[in-house]
């Protein structure tokens, strides 16, 4: 997994469409514009602690993170229940889903095809932080 801190620069604004593209039936296209917006600034609220990674695997897939995404992680913020986090078990990084069940929290793969994730009881687990986006390129 690449890692490089989150860096904001200049603004860069980009237009934004008043109306929702469908991804279900056509509707009329609407040519109507928004207010543009800064995507550096819509996609990372705390520059300081996030952190831009590239992802390696398929281990995460149920919850929309593929092979090649670049991910934002934001280590200010507290895991939740659902969350996906970059964690690092016994020194290797990797990204598990956040569980919290009656007071207990575990980490569970986010692709149903592997089992069940068990560190093991002497495991080192360290969260690194918790995704907050993440950005897919279809076309290069």
């Amino acid at each position: 997994m690449h890692m490089s801190p989150a860096v904001l620069g200049p603004p860069i604004f980009l237009p934004v469409y008043l109306k929702a593209v469908r991804a279900g039936f056509p509707s009329p296209a609407d040519d109507y514009l928004d207010v543009p917006i800064d995507l550096s600034r819509a996609l990372i609220q705390n520059a300081p602690a996030t952190f831009i990674m590239t992802v390696a695997g398929d281990s995460a897939i149920d919850v929309g993170i593929f092979d090649g995404s670049l991910i934002t992680v934001d280590r200010s913020l507290k895991p939740r229940d659902g969350d996906a986090v970059v964690v690092d078990v016994n020194g290797e990084r990797s990204i598990k889903i956040f569980k919290s069940t009656a007071g207990r929290s575990s980490l569970a793969f986010g692709n149903r095809r592997y089992p069940d994730y068990d560190p093991g009881p002497d495991a080192e687990i360290e969260i690194f932080g918790v995704v907050t986006n993440t950005v897919r390129r279809f076309r290069r």
